[in-house]
């Protein structure tokens, strides 16, 4: 089975001017790591079952950017809602990649939903009206659909099946959350030519 971490390196080769929403847990420090030439234009979300919404609301706000969302197999579970969403709003610039281990790996490794092989998250999407919704099991297969994902000018999704390990020997995120948010902020500020949060005001 292929690792998160090549994936994340596939995916990386392929980006230059996009904004990503990644979830928590190991994949925070392999994307940090993985992807080093991306780190100002990544948001590193904290919160389970929010990063594809994000990014939906990052999609529909910047409709010339490609948005990737870099998911998982728990959070998408917490949010289902976010599919029937997707379908319905038909994002052109939006492309989800689920890291599905079949694990909560961030709170020591219970299975999820997916680990039975019953629960089937492309299946799931297409059923709520996403055409591209597919699963690689593969490194070729996953590389492909990126190529296909963000050129598409239609929601994509796929689901990578990946083992649960971690990659180890990696540069940490010494960063905090709140410093993230500047980070991406001024990013998206400077890219776009555009003010989100002003300098403070003092009385």
């Amino acid at each position: 089975m292929m690792t998160r971490y090549d994936c994340m390196r596939a995916l990386a080769a392929r980006l230059s001017d996009e904004l990503i929403i990644l979830s928590l847990g190991g994949s925070v420090d392999e994307w940090y790591d993985a992807a080093p030439h991306m780190r100002a234009a990544s948001l590193f979300q904290q919160q389970l079952g929010c990063v594809t919404p994000q990014a939906f609301g990052l999609a529909a706000g910047l409709p010339h950017r490609r948005i990737v969302s870099l998911d998982t197999d728990g959070g998408l579970l917490f949010n289902l809602g976010i599919l029937a969403t997707l379908a319905n709003e038909r994002p052109r610039n939006l492309f989800v990649v689920v890291w599905d281990n079949e694990r909560y790996q961030s709170i020591g490794g219970p299975p999820t939903h997916t680990a039975k092989g019953l629960v089937d998250l492309a299946a799931m999407a297409r059923g709520a009206g996403i055409e591209q919704a597919h699963t690689a099991r593969d490194l070729d297969a996953f590389d492909r659909h990126c190529v296909e994902g963000l050129a598409a000018q239609e929601p994509y999704l796929v689901v990578a099946k990946v083992d649960g390990s971690v990659r180890a020997g990696i540069r940490r995120k010494h960063s905090d959350g709140r410093e993230d948010k500047y980070i991406f902020v001024r990013h998206v500020e400077a890219t776009e030519g555009i003010t989100i949060m002003g300098p403070s005001e003092h009385n």
